[in-house]
């Protein structure tokens, strides 16, 4: 069975993308590692239904470090980006070069990220940032009514869905939104 390192934004995009790869033959590797999410409480919130659903699939969760501040300096320039923007795309590296690392680090071969699910992320703009990373395996969990399954799953489970992607400033953007 092929082993591969499972990037997860939050539990309900990992539900939907987590029995893709399963269906795919996949023995999978979980791992929550997202120093953008604001505040912390948020992080540790999503973190407790991310345990959750490595418990309902037993599958290992591995925890990165949270440090917003290593981030920050990340993505130091584009805090005024919209939504989409060149702000997201540096996010998307960075969270990606952290999971590639994670790969190495555990000796797995591939690894992909949940960030395709959501159908407020450009799919294109994730395979972008991680053209250059060894192992990446580029899954559109778009796809295959992706979005909805994890809606479903996530009903079924009782995941705790969050109304923004994650920083202050996709927080700030939904807020002036509602």
């Amino acid at each position: 069975m092929k082993k591969i390192l499972l990037h997860c934004c939050c539990a309900p995009c990992s539900s939907a993308s987590i029995e893709r790869l399963l269906a795919d033959g996949y023995e999978i590797v979980l791992f929550y590692s997202n120093s953008n999410i604001y505040p912390k409480e948020e992080f540790d919130k999503r973190l407790i239904y991310m345990q959750k659903l490595a418990d309902i699939y037993k599958l290992e969760l591995i925890v990165g470090e949270y440090d917003h501040d290593s981030w920050s300096a990340a993505v130091k320039g584009l805090e005024n980006e919209p939504e989409k923007g060149r702000r997201c795309a540096a996010c998307f590296a960075y969270n990606l070069a952290r999971a590639e690392a994670k790969a190495r680090e555990l000796g797995i071969e591939e690894f992909t990220t949940t960030l395709t699910v959501s159908p407020h992320k450009i799919s294109q703009m994730i395979f972008d940032a991680a053209k250059e990373m060894a192992g990446y395996v580029p899954y559109n969990f778009k796809k295959q009514e992706g979005f909805k399954k994890s809606l479903q799953l996530s009903e079924k489970y009782g995941l705790y869905r969050q109304n923004y992607c994650g920083c202050e400033h996709s927080l700030r953007a939904a807020t002036q939104h509602s």
